[in-house]
């Protein structure tokens, strides 16, 4: 007969025999949010209809023929070719994908809606390879996107650019283009659809790219919502607001010159580059390497009102090289637009890395909380040490990386809340931040 075994809660076997608990050392489990997301409704020729789809930096490059339907290089994505300098990771919305049509011929219908479908055309030619059988090729203008080689209608297999017409019978026929495809209207019920299903995702900027006051308001009304009565921590980037005095908004002043062009463009960099920036790092200085044209018209004294205002300006920066004038164009200062500082809530919080670290910590403590303390911690001391343990831990990798700074762990104090299962916690924290200004007295002797 077997001895006792097993796990034990309380040491009341009856069975002599060796009773074992496994558990792990008591370590932190705490991860750090990633950066480098953004959302963004975007008016596209081609693409995903009525639903977010994600894009990473490396499928944009190498698959934006499919995804968006142009080449990487063609001047209709440079708005994306922009966003993606120093994004990581997208979530589009095809805004005007409401109301569009497909492209379409006897043989095939375009994949998706929009304008770029009439440029889709399909050739069947009889194969020299397989008896009977018959070599099938989608082109995009005039470029082989697809080629199969089937015996009958039955066989083919729908690719990335049509959907074939089973009923059609298969035989010789010179390229038949597509015809009928066309974009949606964008209206505001499209952004609306888009902020709503952008609740689902995570991501550190949210992009407005229109010009329209009604729907840059949206957004900003939308950000201060999930910001404050959500806890979804991220910032709106938005084209000359004014105003709008919040922490989580930030408006760039200047336009885009470029010919048929949105004065807004800048959006698109901008957004990029807040996402993708590092919490111990600011975009202070940052060069635009951008491809649009950047109005950087602008006197000094309009350089100090638009920084007093809260808005993001970029300006030109000249020096010699080997005898030459360089002129490069530079974010001014990484702020925001909020400017009705209070004793509570000071300039700090009109600086950008600052709100960047702030919202560091909220999302990753909110993490840790509801993935390894809801529903499975007792709210007892130990519970609480824990807790607190891996708060210790997370805020002193912060200080580690020059996040924060002058941080004592016996300043961070967790105790029970007003309820039985409630927590309160307590939690300075001093964030870094960049030089940015240079006050210098030279004494000479």
């Amino acid at each position: 007969m077997a001895l006792g075994g097993g796990i034990w809660m309380f040491q009341n076997k009856v069975l002599p025999g060796a009773y074992i608990n496994f558990k792990s050392k008591n370590r932190p489990v705490v991860d750090f949010a990633d950066r480098g997301y953004a959302a963004i409704p975007v008016e596209l020729d081609w693409g995903v209809e009525g639903a977010i789809f994600t894009v990473g930096q490396a499928d944009f490059q190498t698959d934006s023929r499919k995804i968006f339907g142009y080449d990487y290089t063609h001047e209709k994505l440079r708005p994306l070719r922009d966003l993606f300098l120093h994004l990581k990771t997208g979530h589009f919305f095809r805004i005007n994908g409401s109301g569009a049509a497909r492209a379409e011929n006897a043989i095939a219908k375009a994949k998706y809606s929009g304008v770029r479908g009439n440029d889709l055309q399909v050739s069947i030619v009889e194969s020299l390879d397989q008896e009977g059988g018959y070599e099938v090729l989608t082109y995009l203008e005039q470029t082989v996107v697809d080629r199969q080689t089937v015996a009958s209608m039955a066989a083919i297999q729908d690719n990335d650019y049509v959907v074939f017409k089973r009923d059609f019978e298969l035989t010789a026929t010179a390229g038949t283009p597509l015809t009928g495809g066309a974009n949606g209207a964008v209206t505001g019920a499209d952004y609306q659809a888009f902020l709503d299903l952008a609740e689902q995702k995570y991501f550190n900027i949210l992009i407005c790219p229109s010009t329209e006051a009604t729907v840059k308001s949206l957004f900003i009304s939308y950000t201060k919502r999930m910001r404050d009565d959500v806890g979804m921590k991220f910032q709106v980037v938005v084209h000359s607001v004014e105003n709008a005095d919040y922490e989580g908004v930030i408006s760039v002043r200047n336009n885009v010159t470029d010919t048929g062009a949105s004065p807004a463009s800048l959006v698109y960099w901008l957004g990029g580059a807040e996402a993708g920036c590092a919490i111990n790092a600011s975009l202070t200085n940052a060069t635009y390497d951008g491809e649009y044209t950047v109005d950087v018209n602008l006197k000094q004294s309009e350089l100090a009102k638009y920084l007093q205002l809260g808005q993001v300006v970029f300006h030109g920066v000249g020096k010699r090289i080997s005898g030459e004038y360089v002129e490069s164009v530079r974010v001014l200062e990484d702020v925001n637009s909020f400017t009705g500082f209070t004793v509570e809530k000071n300039k700090d919080f009109s600086n950008n890395q600052v709100v960047r670290i702030l919202d560091q910590i909220a999302i990753d403590i909110a993490t840790l909380f509801n993935e390894s303390f809801l529903g499975k911690v007792g709210n007892d001391e130990i519970g609480r040490a824990s807790f607190k343990s891996n708060i210790i831990y997370h805020h002193k990798e912060l200080e580690r990386i020059r996040a924060i700074q002058n941080f004592n762990a016996d300043d961070v104090v967790v105790e029970k809340g007003l309820e039985k299962g409630s927590v309160l916690v307590t939690d300075p924290v001093e964030p870094v931040g960049v030089m940015d200004r240079l006050y210098m007295q030279v004494i000479v002797g």
